[in-house]
């Protein structure tokens, strides 16, 4: 009789762990739906994402594209400038060697001739200081 109660304990030790064993099971498997829900939805937005990453890059590149081709049509309007701008330093620099020469040779001695004063003459200093 000892046996056949061992084995009526056993046998329901083993339902007890059965029916644990399914109940965690079950858990799991409603786990790892939700897990499987969670992870296509992660897909589904990734996949929009991607979508939206790719059409940014591809409108940062046609902008930079365009700007890159403004800049070549105004390249040449710089250039100019630049070359106006050398042109005025080099006629600048002309004029203040030319004012340089031109107030030298008024401030060096330059010899004066006698004059006569006549009546009515005003004598006028032609000398600049």
């Amino acid at each position: 009789m000892v046996i056949k109660i061992s084995i009526a304990l056993a046998a329901a030790a083993f339902i007890c762990l059965v029916v644990f064993l399914i109940l965690t099971l079950r858990k799991g498997m409603t786990t790892m739906a939700e897990t499987n829900k969670t992870l296509a939805e992660v897909r589904n937005a990734i996949h929009g994402l991607t979508g939206e990453a790719t059409q940014l890059i591809r409108t940062a590149n046609q902008v930079t594209r365009d700007v890159k081709g403004k800049i070549k049509t105004i390249d040449p309007i710089f250039e100019s400038a630049h070359n106006v701008g050398e042109v005025i330093q080099t006629v600048t620099e002309t004029f203040k060697k030319n004012a340089s020469e031109i107030g030298h040779n008024l401030t060096q001695e330059s010899p004066k001739l006698p004059v006569k004063p006549q009546s009515g003459q005003i004598r006028v200093n032609t000398k600049f200081q």
